[in-house]
């Protein structure tokens, strides 16, 4: 089967006045970016043409809203029931404050370096999450032989799942494009393998 994993789209940043955990929504460019994934992949589907020339058979997405909120033009666009998984939502599914990592780093790299560094060394459990995220993508592929599936997502999970079939250890080795397409390929017979990593052809045609 070929699993696709697709990061989410531009959310917006938000703190907690009380340190509780905030779950925020796309930003109007991320509404736009997730429009634009869903028209190019659903006017290319069905075509045969290139590695996205067929719709994907289902569609997964992680509960968070800024990965809902992507996955709901897909959904649309192809008439596929959207299934809610909650093993695909991101490690900051608690903290009281998003800031895209892209941004922080732009904007304060000495704490984007803690940050980083701090999941390295452990601040974060990336253990306990590259687990989840595994036993959560292995139970999409058992559900789905044969089956072209698409899972709406988070650079973490896909950095995740992507080290994990390398052979590397669990950390941030990639930064994932903002509605980036991740592919990769598993058998029945246990093997996994890597097909593409951060492709966005639906960015570069409206460019």
């Amino acid at each position: 089967m070929e699993l696709i994993l697709v990061r989410h789209a531009l959310p917006l940043e938000v703190r907690s006045p009380d340190g509780q955990a905030v779950d925020p929504s796309l930003a109007p460019a991320g509404c736009v970016q997730a429009a634009t994934l869903a028209n190019w992949w659903s006017s290319v589907g069905g075509s045969g043409k290139g590695h996205f020339g067929a719709p994907p058979d289902r569609l997964y997405t992680s509960p968070m809203r800024r990965a809902l909120e992507t996955a709901e033009p897909l959904a649309e666009a192809f008439g596929l029931e959207l299934k809610v998984v909650a093993g695909v939502a991101e490690f900051d599914r608690d903290a009281s404050e998003y800031i895209p990592l892209e941004a922080l780093k732009r904007r304060d790299y000495p704490r984007w370096k803690a940050f980083v560094e701090g999941a390295m060394q452990g601040e974060l459990d990336l253990e306990a999450f590259r687990v989840e995220v595994i036993a959560c993508l292995e139970g999409i592929i058992r559900e789905n032989p044969g089956r072209r599936v698409a899972v709406v997502c988070h650079g973490g999970v896909i950095n995740t799942w992507a080290a994990h079939l390398l052979g590397l250890p669990p950390k941030l080795f990639m930064d994932a494009g903002y509605t980036s397409l991740h592919r990769f390929f598993a058998a029945a017979s246990g093997e996994r393998s890597v097909a593409s990593l951060n492709e966005a052809p639906h960015l570069e045609a409206s460019l």
